[in-house]
């Protein structure tokens, strides 16, 4: 394999002339620049980018632990992570904690022993100790979606309560009295802010979320059929079934079609998590969409400003309702 020192034999220039071409410095004059470029071409150079990390303290690389890579939304979310770093002159290393601590707890620990610039997490639980040892050394991190709270590291999120205040006016609306909720973990932020905000928008309709209404999940299909089981095994089971996140939603469709029982005529169903497969149920779901694209990108920019020692400050967007026919409505309107 051709070495810098090749290139700049060939371009008769010094070894730093090189170095400055190939990191883009704007004092090398045009004519030399063009010399160095062609011969870097000519001999099949390729910059050796261990080496330069070692020389610069820097693997221009960055970390992502998502919660469930099997989740569409954060497939999406990685997409976009990946595709604004790379844009920004960086790669990305994903590690799957599949809601599992002590996954997240391994990738997070390789991802730092592999020298990254920088690290995204999308917390599986409150109190991770290696997260918050790394947040208290300085380790540059930004929160994704998810968040610890009382920890000094900025966050890129989306506010769903007033789309959720959207949902349950619409849902009222329809003359829906009766509404149930699958909830995912409590230990993570996502989990419990859904269910007080649920509650919260109940309530400024006079009406109560019972105890015997709040189905916990674990983010998977699995659990919001069991939920879903249990809700329709009441004496007065709920009109509605608002599922905390997409996958549940599924889960609670395949239970209400295995009992015999239809969609919207039977029970009313909606989703926190828009995907493109909701759309192609039998009803199409109701869901409150977050702007997931953004949501990554906003988190890349906020890391990166943290890496290269700047002040990143926490960015909070803003989810939407998107209504269709799973609750008895015609869909293509959005709030």
């Amino acid at each position: 394999m051709a070495s810098i020192k090749d290139v700049a034999s060939r371009a008769d220039v010094s070894v730093a002339t090189v170095s400055r071409v190939l990191n883009g410095h704007p004092s090398v004059r045009p004519a030399t620049r063009s010399r160095v470029l062609s011969a870097v071409n000519e001999l099949g150079y390729r910059p050796n980018a261990v080496a330069r990390s070692l020389r610069t303290d820097q693997t221009r690389t960055l970390g992502l632990v998502i919660s469930d890579v099997l989740n569409p939304f954060f497939t999406e979310l990685a997409r976009s992570v990946e595709d604004e770093a790379r844009r920004l002159g960086y790669s990305v290393i994903i590690g799957n904690a599949d809601e599992q601590p002590d996954l997240q707890d391994h990738h997070v620990r390789t991802l730092l022993e592999r020298r990254i610039d920088g690290l995204l997490v999308s917390p599986t639980d409150s109190g991770s100790p290696l997260i918050l040892e790394a947040a208290h050394a300085g380790t540059p991190m930004v929160f994704v979606d998810r968040w610890i709270p009382g920890v000094d590291v900025p966050g890129v999120r989306t506010d769903g309560r007033e789309a959720v205040r959207d949902l349950v006016a619409h849902l009222c609306g329809l003359g829906h009295r009766r509404l149930a909720i699958i909830a995912g973990p409590a230990v993570t932020t996502t989990g419990s802010e859904r269910v007080e905000a649920f509650r919260d928008a109940l309530r400024e309709h006079g009406l109560p979320l019972p105890e015997e209404y709040i189905g916990q999940g674990d983010f998977q299909a699995a659990s919001g059929r069991r939920a879903t089981a249990r809700f329709l095994e009441l004496p007065r089971p709920p009109e509605v079934i608002f599922a905390a996140d997409n996958l549940m939603v599924l889960g609670a469709m395949d239970e209400i079609r295995a009992r015999g029982l239809r969609v919207p005529d039977d029970v009313a169903l909606a989703a926190f998590d828009d995907i493109p497969w909701f759309v192609h149920t039998d009803p199409p779901i109701t869901a409150i969409a977050q702007p997931t694209g953004e949501l990554g990108r906003a988190a890349v920019r906020a890391l990166i400003e943290r890496v290269e020692g700047r002040t990143a400050s926490s960015v909070t967007l803003s989810a939407r309702l998107v209504v269709r026919r799973s609750c008895g409505e015609p869909e293509g309107r959005s709030r």
